[in-house]
């Protein structure tokens, strides 16, 4: 009997064991899948971070110049065959004031630029060699500049950014990330 229930005891073992693999197998696979997914979002918003930044850099670009109004815009679709005057119709505002609200600048032609977010925190990462957390940086931003008040997720954003045009790098320390200035070689 005794040899009975030893070999009653060695197929359970077997047959958890058996188990044991496939349920594990099953696990390796589902977390594959898993990573190759996150690694297939992590490039599309790798990809989507580059086009922002193409589409900030293309905004900040100077404004075309607008139309005179005394010349003629053509429409599609006029019935009378006629081109549309620009102050046909409803009353337009004038071409001044139209590109500065579009583009958000008005009145900046005789200011000096104020220095952008990522301009601030690259200096901020060059006052010091060791990493620095997104969160000390807008501390000390906020301290520098009080006339600047970015969230916490501005600064993150821009942060990632600057690691994204390799201005940055990026340290992760257990569940913390932390920042510090690629080093040129020309400093």
């Amino acid at each position: 009997m005794p040899s009975h229930s030893a070999e009653t005891l060695r197929l359970r073992y077997v047959e958890q064991a058996a188990s044991d693999l496939k349920e594990n197998r099953r696990r390796q696979k589902e977390l594959f899948d898993k990573l190759k997914m996150l690694k297939q979002e992590e490039a599309l918003l790798t990809d989507i971070l580059s086009l922002t930044e193409r589409l900030n850099d293309l905004t900040e670009a100077p404004p075309l110049p607008e139309q005179p109004q005394e010349e003629a815009t053509f429409t599609r679709g006029r019935s009378s065959g006629k081109p549309a005057t620009a102050t046909a119709g409803k009353a337009r505002r004038p071409a001044a004031t139209r590109s500065a609200k579009s583009f958000g600048k008005a009145g900046t032609q005789g200011k000096q630029r104020q220095p952008l977010l990522g301009e601030l925190l690259t200096e901020l990462l060059a006052a010091s060699d060791k990493p620095r957390l997104a969160k000390e940086l807008r501390g000390e931003l906020l301290e520098k500049h009080p006339d600047r008040t970015p969230t916490p997720q501005v600064v993150r954003n821009t942060l990632e950014a600057l690691v994204a045009k390799g201005r940055i790098r990026r340290h992760r320390q257990q569940r913390s990330v932390m920042y510090t200035r690629v080093k040129s070689d020309a400093q």
